[in-house]
C-alpha cells in the first residue's frame, strides 16, 4: 500500500509541474517591449539621399516625440556626417513609415547608418531611456544599420 501511495504522490507530481510552469513559461514568450526602426529604402533623390523608415511602436504606451542621432558613414567606413532625425509621434501598436532626405548625401557612398543615440524621447509613462533601450532595428538595404 504504502508503495501505490508512494507511486501515486510521484505521478501526481510529474502531472502537476507543466501547469506550474505554465504561467512562467508564458511570461517569459511574451515579447519584449520594443521600438523596431527598419532601414526599408535608401534611394537618391533631388536634395540628396532618401532614407525611408518602417517603425513599430510597442513599448506599450504612445509617444509624442522620438528623436534620434545618426551617423553616416561613407564607403571607407568614415563618419560623413551627423544628424538628427525626428520621427514625432508615435503612436503605441501602430507602425509608421518615414521618409527623410538628407540633403547633399550620396546613398551610394553610405555603407553604414548608425544610431548613435535618442535626443528625445517623450512621452506619458515613458521614461527617457525608453527609446533607446527598447530599441531594435533592422534594414531591409545593403547599408548596415544599428546601434
Amino acid at each position: 500500500m504504502k508503495s501505490l501511495t508512494a507511486s501515486l504522490r510521484l505521478l501526481t507530481s510529474v502531472l502537476a509541474m507543466p501547469l506550474a510552469m505554465g504561467p512562467a513559461w508564458a511570461q517569459q514568450s511574451a515579447p519584449a517591449p520594443a521600438l523596431t526602426l527598419e532601414l526599408n529604402g535608401a534611394q537618391a533623390s533631388e536634395k540628396g539621399c532618401r532614407l525611408t523608415f518602417v517603425v513599430n511602436n510597442t513599448l506599450g504606451a504612445d509617444l509624442s516625440k522620438a528623436a534620434f542621432e545618426i551617423a553616416l558613414f561613407n564607403e571607407a567606413g568614415v563618419v560623413d556626417r551627423l544628424t538628427v532625425l525626428d520621427f514625432k509621434d508615435l503612436p503605441a501598436g501602430k507602425t509608421k513609415v518615414t521618409r527623410f532626405d538628407l540633403a547633399g548625401a550620396d546613398c551610394a557612398k553610405v555603407s553604414r547608418v548608425l544610431i548613435n543615440s535618442s535626443t528625445e524621447c517623450a512621452g506619458t509613462g515613458i521614461k527617457p531611456d525608453a527609446c533607446m533601450r527598447g530599441l531594435k532595428t533592422e534594414t531591409k538595404t545593403g547599408i548596415a544599420f544599428g546601434v
